[in-house]
């Protein structure tokens, strides 16, 4: 089930929309002003897996010389396996 993010085109504010199935018809008004002029935005996205606390946050990269010029390994937070 996505979540679109408009922006009004008429009063600048942004507001969310679920959308359940993606056949569904919705009508779609700023819940401001009620205008139907509006644009679809891209939303940011920002996660956090793994513990909190003093636990490294984020994606770390290790590049390093190989027979193929330059590898590089990411690391990205979460459980391993």
């Amino acid at each position: 089930m996505p979540i679109f993010e408009f922006r009004c085109l008429a009063c600048n504010a942004c507001f969310e929309t679920l959308m359940l199935k993606k056949g569904d018809e919705v009508e779609l008004r700023c819940p401001k002003c009620a205008s139907e002029e509006l644009e679809r935005i891209l939303s940011k996205t920002c996660y956090a897996m793994g513990p909190g606390g003093g636990a490294k946050q984020g994606v770390a990269s290790q590049s390093r010389t190989c027979s193929g010029g330059f590898c590089t390994s990411w690391e990205i937070p979460g459980h391993s396996r």
